[in-house]
């Protein structure tokens, strides 16, 4: 059998004797690192899994309470409310006055309870106006407060932990009115 000789793109003829078995298939150092390589990524995959399901599993321990703030904070406005008519109505020296200061218990307990969870009321008034806090239910001049500032807090806004579970509504300030400049 005669050799067949193949020309090359640089001209240089190449037989198939020149051609090592090691050149054609990989050898079992090859195999054995890139097999090392596959098992390396894929433990820092698993690695990557467990830190990811570890993290998620605090955060869900986290802000489990949540769903169950903003169900309550509904309860405490209405107790608020109840609290501010029984007082607007009169004094708290007769009949009623018993039960306005069993609210007032109800609701500090009540209050108690979800800051326990980590659940604490959003300051605002007097603060500048931060749309991931605050939501701006009005716009009004006022001399006292600079403009863009809070200056009325309508409905309590509540935060648990870095999570807003409701943001305050709030009235900001325009700054001075334009007749008074």
């Amino acid at each position: 059998m005669a050799e067949q000789q193949e020309p090359t793109e640089e001209g240089l003829d190449v037989t198939v004797e020149d051609i090592q078995a090691d050149d054609i298939e990989p050898t079992v150092e090859d195999k054995l690192a890139a097999a090392n390589d596959r098992i390396l990524r894929l433990q820092a995959e698993v690695q990557n899994q467990i830190t990811r399901g570890a993290r998620q599993m605090q955060e869900e321990r986290q802000y489990a309470a949540l769903p169950l703030a903003r169900d309550l904070l509904p309860v405490l406005d209405n107790i608020d409310r109840a609290i501010d008519a029984a007082e607007k109505e009169g004094p708290a020296g007769g009949s009623t006055g018993g039960l306005l200061e069993g609210i007032k218990l109800v609701r500090q307990q009540l209050l108690t309870a979800i800051t326990q969870h980590k659940c604490e009321a959003i300051s605002a008034a007097g603060e500048p106006f931060n749309p991931d806090f605050h939501e701006a239910i009005l716009q009004q001049p006022s001399d006292e407060v600079p403009a863009g500032s809070v200056l009325q807090d309508v409905q309590t806004g509540y935060k648990m932990h870095d999570r807003v579970v409701r943001a305050s509504q709030v009235i900001v300030s325009s700054g001075p009115a334009a007749g008074d400049a």
